[in-house]
């Protein structure tokens, strides 16, 4: 690293624009995924001096680095001393990965340093102005339902005339998306816990955490730590704070929020909605927030019939319509924008996606559920259900889960690595229900062996639903791979279609 006078960390603080002095600054980054190597791209072409760490590194990537002019070491992150030694000194800035965390050796060591830690989310918004005017942000998170919401939201923003994309956790670094020579009037960014987690000077537009659920606790080492990094999406809000009437937590964390002077709280849930409110009444989603008259009256966006005919019935799906209704409300897009966005929007592949119909069964890849509070909900949206289930469990529980939706589910097959974890939690709380084990440990057979057992299993009007309440990793590349796979065994068992129903994997940092 460059050898001219150190910053001190407040002089890094100050540094909120483009335009500020950033040339020479020396940086360390930690991991090289799409966001690290965002990070790396923004810092280089800012001028810093950038140094990327990174426990392995994918030779495209690495090669990439060394084009722009960023060095990087391959090494045992754990084993490194903060003080870097002979590879570069002391940094003056830490820009973290979503993956790393907090109590991570080397993480904690730089934290313990003094040195400025941040995350590719709070660098972007310092150097949102790269364009010109910057766009409005839009900040999403919450357990399950972020990824839709935000495509949902900034669909319906496109539609009423605005500049507007998905950015963040969704695919798009949002870096990418501030350093668009084009520029935008809004990004729809979507906040995993981790990303939140390292930000601190983000002050959105709007803003929502949409639910909140146990999840990531090996990462944020208890619910209460999780739940605390959630509740930052509301941190300097300005316009709209947004929370589900459905989930009282979500309340507390907007009456509990240090927001800007004159930020209204705004609620949505599938109920009546009072005054402030998005909701349902009969057949229609209203809103009675964003009216003159909210106090006497309602605007309807959509009907609940119209949700149902585009693959958005089930009700945390219409949640999850409300939440981006409002946040597209909040910036003056009209109902008849929404109404045109939700006409033509569809839902991801492995979301509630239905892959086959054979004999009165349906099967259903929701291979994205990777946590209880997905699953969960996606075992609401059917009567009877023969439940795939199993992977990584993040730490969690599934005890709960299985009480509570024991009613709905005909059987189950018990995937992945934790097995054992998810088979007591069916001895212990529903010990009446057939409960299957795959243990085959060739990738390849896992998804044909639970497809057999479930068709074995499943009755006439039945739901075979791959929801497994779990991360993919453990025998699948991601769950893009895990989905895509369990559609190629139904289509192979059923002898409807070839071997070729594959998806590509997201883009996407990671976290919840």
């Amino acid at each position: 690293m460059t050898s001219q006078p150190r910053r001190t960390p407040a002089e890094v603080e100050a540094l909120t624009s483009w335009n500020d002095p950033w040339s020479g600054l020396r940086v360390v980054v930690l991991g090289l995924g799409s966001t690290g190597f965002s990070v790396a791209d923004t810092l280089v072409e800012l001028g810093a001096d950038v140094l990327v760490l990174a426990g392995n590194a994918d030779p495209e990537r690495a090669d990439l680095l060394e084009v722009i002019g960023a060095r990087l070491v391959v090494a045992d992150l754990a084993a490194l001393d903060p003080a870097l030694g002979d590879i570069g000194g002391p940094p003056e800035l830490v820009i973290v990965s979503p993956g790393f965390a907090p109590s991570h050796p080397l993480v904690s060591s730089f934290v313990a340093t003094g040195v400025p830690v941040w995350g590719d989310v709070e660098l972007a918004w310092r150097v949102r102005d790269k364009t010109g005017a910057p766009a409005e942000w839009f900040a999403v998170t919450g357990t399950n339902g972020k990824t839709t919401t935000v495509q949902l939201a900034a669909a319906m923003m496109v539609a009423g005339g605005v500049r507007a994309i998905a950015c963040g956790n969704v695919g798009l670094p949002v870096l990418d998306a501030v350093r668009d020579p084009n520029g935008y009037d809004a990004l729809v960014v979507e906040l995993s816990s981790f990303q939140l987690h390292y930000t601190d000077s983000v002050s959105p537009h709007s803003s929502v955490c949409l639910n909140v659920a146990a999840d990531h606790l090996d990462w944020h080492g208890s619910a209460d730590a999780y739940a605390v990094a959630k509740a930052k999406v509301y941190t300097n809000t300005r316009f709209a704070c947004l929370f589900n009437r459905d989930d009282p937590a979500t309340r507390t964390m907007v009456e509990d929020a240090e927001v800007v002077e004159g930020c209204r709280a705004i609620g949505f849930g599938v109920e009546v909605p009072g005054p402030s409110d998005f909701g349902i009444v009969g057949d229609f989603l209203c809103e009675r927030a964003f009216i003159d008259d909210r106090h006497s009256s309602a605007l309807e966006l959509t009907t609940v019939e119209a949700l149902e005919a585009a693959g958005l019935g089930a009700t945390h799906m219409i949640s999850n319509v409300l939440a981006a209704a409002a946040l597209a409300r909040s910036f003056g897009v009209s109902p008849e924008a929404i109404r045109s966005a939700l006409d033509v929007f569809r839902l991801d592949h492995h979301r509630t996606e239905q892959v086959a119909v054979s004999g009165d069964i349906r099967f259903i890849d929701d291979s994205k559920a990777t946590n209880p509070h997905a699953a969960e909900a996606a075992l609401g949206s059917y009567d009877s259900v023969v439940w795939i289930v199993g992977g990584l469990l993040k730490g969690v529980d599934l005890g709960d889960l299985v009480s509570r939706a024991r009613k709905r589910i005909r059987a189950a097959v018990v995937i992945g690595t934790d097995r054992t974890e998810v088979l007591a939690a069916f001895a212990r709380h529903a010990p009446e229900l057939p409960v299957f084990e795959v243990t085959a440990t060739d990738t390849d057979q896992v998804m044909p062996t639970a497809v057999r057992l479930a068709v074995a299993a499943a009755l006439p009007g039945d739901v075979v639903l791959l929801a497994p309440a779990a991360a993919s990793m453990d025998q699948f590349e991601n769950y893009a791979d895990r989905g895509g796979r369990f559609a190629t065994a139904v289509h192979n068992m059923l002898g409807d279609r070839p071997d070729d129903h594959e998806h590509p994997a997201p883009r996407a940092p990671g976290g919840a």
